[in-house]
């Protein structure tokens, strides 16, 4: 085989079905090479600027598109495709200038969540 037709498998993806848990620990595993230091560290950082992104995008201020996807790619680098898909919801209804208070409480909430797992983690 060609090497531009090879497959690569080590390209991680999102889960197909919807799990149980706001992180998926697979995915976050494999970001992290299986190192439980640098997942924690991870998720720490993603914790405080999941506050800081938030807190700077209240207003719906005229960046909150470009907070959004700085959100939602961090969301998708751990493993928090919920929060991923919310940011990437409020990114859409900011482009077509429909329904952002509604987009961003669901973001809120959904950053919340994936808070509350991660201090959770974090304390053992």
């Amino acid at each position: 085989m060609t090497p531009e037709l090879q497959r690569m498998d080590w390209m991680p993806s999102p889960p197909l079905a919807p799990i149980d848990s706001p992180l998926d620990f697979d995915h976050l595993s494999r970001m992290t090479l299986g190192d439980s230091e640098l997942e924690q560290e991870v998720l720490a950082m993603f914790a405080e600027q999941a506050v800081r992104l938030i807190a700077a995008m209240a207003a719906l201020p005229t960046d909150a598109g470009a907070l959004a996807h700085k959100l939602k790619g961090s969301a998708r680098g751990i493993g928090a495709f919920a929060v991923a898909d919310a940011a990437a919801s409020l990114e859409t209804a900011i482009r077509i200038g429909h329904n952002q208070p509604h987009a961003f409480a669901a973001l809120k909430e959904a950053v919340a969540e994936v808070r509350a797992a991660i201090e959770t983690i974090l304390k053992h």
